[in-house]
C-alpha cells in the first residue's frame, strides 16, 4: 500500500531552516527597534472567544476561524492583535504602567483567498501606545516604523497618512469600498458602493468629498513631529484617499508603501479610542499599527537587503565508537565554552566516512576525530574539510587552535 502524501493547507506553510533563519532576522530587527523606542513585548492566546470579535472589525467578519470547541464553547483563532490586546489592557489594568508602549509578534489566522503575500496564517507585528490621547502617539508610533524600514535599508518607504475625523459624515460602508481605490480603481469602487444600496450620484459626490479633503490641525502635527524626528518630507504624505477598513478606525490612520513592492501596502495603523473603551471598560486612549510581517520580509528579500544567513555549525565532533562518546562530548562543551559552534554526530556506531560525508554535506569546516590511538596520546586529529589536511593536537590545543582560525 502506498502511504498517503500529506499536504499543507491551502494558505498555510512549512519554513525550511534557511526560510526561517530570514524570518528570525526580521522578528531580531524589529525587537531591535522597538525596544529601543522603550516597547515591551506582550503575548495573547491563539484562541479566544467569539464574541470578543464579532462586531468588531467591520466587513471583514466572514474570514474568521471560528469554531464551537469540545467545551461547546464558540471560540475564534486570533484574527488580529489589537482586538485581543484590547481585553489584555482591560484584564491587567492594574498591573500595567501608562503610557504603556507594547510590541506583540504572533501568528493570526484569516479565511482569506490565498495569493501572492497573503496567507491563512500569518505573522504580524503590532506596535502601540496606550494611555496617550494626543497626535503625538500616533506620530511616536509611525516615527519607530518609519526607523525600523530605513534601518532595514528601504530608502524610499513612504507613510502615507490620514484622518478618519475628517470622513465623520461618509457612511462606514463608503470608507470600506474607498479604501480598495489604490487596489481595484475609482469605476469598480463606485459600482461596489452602489451595489451597497447608494445611488450612483450619491456615490460620486461621496468619492469627490474624500478627493477634496485637506489636513486638519491633528495632521499637521503629526507632520509636525515626523519632521521634528528627523524624517524626510519624501517619507510621509497626506493620502485623502486613504480609509482603512476595519470599522474601529478612527483619528490619524495611516499605511505604509515600499514603491518597488507591487503588492500592496506593508503596514498600517490607527486610532481606535472607542474599541478600547468598549472593550477594556477604560477610557485612555490606544492607538497602533500592525507591521505585515509577510509582505516585508517579501520586499526585503526582492530589494536585497537580507545579509548572508548561512552560517553554518563550524565543527563537528566525529564519534569513533560507543565507549569514546564521552570523550567527544567533553571537547564539543570545551570547544563551545569558546564561543564556537560545534555539533556531535548522533550516531555512535556510524562509519567515520560516513560522518566526514555528513560534515561536508552541511559544510562544516572542521572535523575531530578522536580515536583508540590519539586518546592515548591524550591528542586529537584536526581535519580541515576545505583542504582536506589533517593535523594532531593535544586535547587542550584543539578549541584554542580553531578559535584562533582564519577559516
Amino acid at each position: 500500500m502506498i502511504k498517503k502524501k500529506f499536504q499543507t493547507l491551502k494558505g498555510f506553510r512549512d519554513f525550511l531552516p534557511q526560510e526561517a533563519k530570514k524570518r528570525q532576522w526580521l522578528k531580531d530587527k524589529m525587537v531591535t527597534v522597538f525596544e529601543s523606542w522603550g516597547y515591551q513585548p506582550i503575548e495573547t492566546p491563539t484562541l479566544e472567544y467569539l464574541e470578543l470579535f464579532q462586531g468588531q472589525i467591520g466587513e471583514d467578519e466572514k474570514l474568521f476561524y471560528q469554531f464551537k470547541d469540545l467545551g461547546g464553547r464558540q471560540v475564534a483563532m486570533r484574527y488580529d492583535q489589537t482586538v485581543p490586546t484590547c481585553r489584555f489592557i482591560g484584564n491587567h489594568f492594574n498591573d500595567l504602567t501608562f503610557p504603556f508602549r507594547r510590541y506583540q509578534i504572533q501568528s493570526v489566522f484569516r479565511a482569506d483567498k490565498p495569493q501572492k503575500g497573503r496567507y491563512r496564517e500569518f505573522l504580524h507585528s503590532d506596535l502601540d501606545i496606550f494611555g496617550v490621547f494626543s497626535p503625538a502617539a500616533d506620530a511616536e508610533i509611525i516615527s519607530v516604523s518609519l526607523d525600523l524600514y530605513q534601518k532595514m535599508g528601504f530608502k524610499n518607504v513612504v507613510a502615507k497618512i490620514n484622518n478618519r475625523d475628517l470622513m465623520k459624515d461618509i457612511p462606514y460602508p463608503v470608507l470600506a469600498s474607498v479604501d480598495k481605490l489604490g487596489k481595484i480603481g475609482e469605476g469598480e469602487v463606485l459600482e461596489e458602493i452602489r451595489a451597497k444600496g447608494i445611488g450612483e450620484k450619491e456615490a460620486k459626490e461621496y468619492l469627490r468629498k474624500i478627493k477634496n479633503l485637506k489636513p486638519d490641525q491633528t495632521l499637521k502635527m503629526i507632520f509636525n513631529y515626523l519632521r521634528a524626528a528627523g524624517f524626510a518630507d519624501r517619507h510621509y504624505q497626506f493620502q485623502p484617499t486613504l480609509a482603512r477598513a476595519f470599522s474601529y478606525s478612527q483619528g490619524p490612520i495611516w499605511e505604509f508603501v515600499i514603491p518597488q513592492y507591487e503588492y500592496g501596502s506593508v503596514g498600517g495603523g490607527e486610532r481606535y479610542d472607542r474599541l478600547l473603551q468598549k472593550i477594556s471598560g477604560q477610557n485612555i486612549g490606544g492607538t497602533g499599527v500592525g507591521i505585515g510581517f509577510e509582505r516585508t520580509l517579501e520586499a526585503a528579500e526582492k530589494m536585497g537587503l537580507i545579509p548572508d544567513l548561512n552560517k553554518t555549525v563550524k565543527v563537528l565532533l566525529t564519534v569513533f565508537n560507543k565507549q569514546l562518546l564521552s570523550s567527544s562530548l567533553e571537547m564539543a562543551k570545551r570547544i563551545r565554552e569558546k564561543g564556537i559552534s560545534a555539533e556531535v554526530y548522533p550516531q555512535p556506531d556510524e562509519k567515520l566516512a560516513t560522518q566526514l560525508n555528513y560534515a561536508n554535506k552541511k559544510g562544516i569546516l572542521w572535523a575531530v576525530i578522536i580515536g583508540p590511538d590519539e586518546m592515548k596520546q591524550n591528542k586529537a586529529a584536526l581535519k580541515n574539510m576545505k583542504t582536506g589536511r589533517q593535523k594532531i593536537l593535544l586535547l587542550e590545543e584543539v578549541p584554542k587552535f580553531i578559535g584562533n582560525s582564519r577559516l
